[in-house]
């Protein structure tokens, strides 16, 4: 195995097509810098259109012989690769680490990421169709059967969980696939690509490209012989991956997208859990969390309480290198995602609203050398039209306003074009599922917040926050066609 300096200093960044590692044909890379020092990390290959074809070629080639295989032959792969998952935990939370800045402290994500592929590889069983006898003189049968060749574009926040969640079902239902990482993170892809040998998966059945949205991905958006994709990432991508689609082979699409996700605190509520779940929910992975509670209400009569508790326990979080096993909070991804999330915070600022905490930039020291870092801000009495109150930050910022009535912050919560993730405290248990209810969003969360997900529950976003749904029990159907079989007697 290799050790974590051989990993941070030569990491894989070739492709993976059809069993073997190859760079592009193009020649041409892409820099990785890391957002950690500003320092070159690597120089990755990127999939041309050309590596994105012979990359489907090879899928589509290899695609029937892997879905003849029996349910326990194609899971014994599935089960293999999560146990090498869980081997290599320590290599793959150190290149997120220097890629993206996600700190290692909290990093569970390979054993969310091995779970699913456990599950999905004694799944295969319960790919069951149906019968009918309803029709006189005629028997009537339903068959799932695989698309074929799969597609999945993952987002750089939290790789290894989306790479799991879009390839092991895909996999289970006898697909073929091909994962494109994105360009902010695509070291732990890559490496993940040097246990699909070793697991057993017949060459061209599990593809590996890195590259920027686009070129690999809008070509694997439009390319005619991919008939169904899963991506997660910005609602602008989904809508440009949904045209693609339209354009070309109407493949099917499940599409995870942003969100602006409220929090919503009554004066019943645990106050001191509930502050330490929301600051947890929007400082996990320096707020670049699709489902973080960036929006957070709090009922009038414990507002200052409230806020005084979350601002003590975030001011707590400790800044730094994502390596160092006591950070809490690390940079932003990249330099790109700096400035937007400054920007928001700029936007914040001159709205009016109050600065709880935070609200500038850090003064680099040592111990911080010249990385991404953005500090924890809190705004409080911010403008509910503001740009920042209204659109996606993906950073560490939360807007804390308050509430008077339940129809009044259903209202509020409701008033934006995403649907993604839900909170509510209260003890009020008749309260709690009256609000559940009311809240347009795929996932509420009662007393608990993001990142909490129960992973046998289907998981997606109303209006622009998504299309379909995933999860252990859900994830198939994405991965399946269904085809209606008679036969007269």
């Amino acid at each position: 195995m290799a050790s974590n300096s051989d990993i941070r200093n030569k990491p894989e960044t070739r492709l993976f097509i059809n069993g073997k590692f190859v760079e592009s044909s193009d020649k041409q890379t892409f820099r990785l810098v890391s957002p950690s020092t500003r320092e070159l990390i690597a120089e990755v290959s990127e999939a041309s259109a050309q590596d994105v074809n012979t990359a489907v070629a090879a899928a589509k080639a290899a695609q029937p012989a892997w879905a003849a295989l029996s349910p326990p032959e194609r899971g014994a792969c599935l089960r293999k690769f999560g146990d090498l998952m869980r081997e290599n935990m320590k290599e793959l939370a150190t290149l997120e680490a220097i890629s993206m800045g996600r700190p290692v402290r909290d990093y569970i994500d390979v054993y969310v990421g091995a779970r699913l592929w456990d599950w999905f590889s004694e799944a295969g069983w319960a790919i069951q169709g149906s019968t009918s006898l309803n029709n006189p003189g005629m028997v009537g049968m339903t068959l799932l059967q695989p698309y074929g060749v799969a597609a999945g574009i993952i987002p750089w926040n939290a790789p290894m969980i989306f790479f799991s969640s879009k390839a092991a079902p895909a996999l289970a239902c006898g697909n073929s696939i091909i994962i494109k990482s994105s360009e902010k993170a695509p070291l732990t892809s890559a490496f993940l690509a040097t246990l699909i040998e070793k697991s057993g998966f017949p060459p061209g059945v599990f593809n590996i490209l890195s590259g920027h949205g686009t070129v690999s991905g809008a070509t694997l958006a439009s390319h005619m012989d991919v008939r169904t994709l899963s991506f997660t990432g910005s609602t602008a991508t989904g809508r440009a991956i949904s045209i693609a689609a339209a354009k070309s082979n109407l493949k099917n699409l499940h599409l995870e997208l942003g969100g602006k996700s409220p929090a919503v605190v009554f004066e019943d509520a645990d106050l001191e859990a509930a502050a330490a779940t929301t600051q947890f929910g929007i400082g996990w992975n320096a707020g670049q969390i699709c489902m973080g509670n960036s929006r957070i209400y709090v009922q009038d009569t414990v507002a200052e309480k409230f806020v005084n508790l979350f601002k003590e326990k975030w001011g707590s979080v400790r800044m730094g290198n994502p390596l160092d096993p006591e950070v809490g909070l690390g940079p932003v991804a990249d330099s790109l995602q700096y400035e937007k999330v400054n920007k928001y915070i700029e936007i914040g600022k001159s709205s009016g609203a109050k600065v709880v905490l935070g609200g500038d930039k850090p003064t680099q020291s040592n111990q911080l050398g010249d990385g991404y870092y953005v500090p924890a801000t809190i705004f409080g009495e911010i403008p509910e039209d503001s740009k920042t109150m209204k659109e996606e930050v993906f950073g560490p910022v939360v807007c804390i306003n308050t509430f008077k009535t339940e129809e009044e912050v259903i209202e509020k919560a409701n008033d934006t074009e995403y649907g993604l993730y839900a909170a509510v405290f209260t003890t009020n248990h008749a309260r709690a599922l009256r609000v559940a209810k009311a809240i347009q969003a795929g996932t509420v969360g009662i007393n608990c917040s993001a990142p909490t997900n129960l992973p046998d529950l289907p998981f997606g976003g109303f209006k622009s926050s998504g299309v379909g749904r995933e999860g252990m029990i859900h994830s198939m159907r994405n991965y399946l066609e269904e085809k209606s079989v008679m036969t007269k007697l």
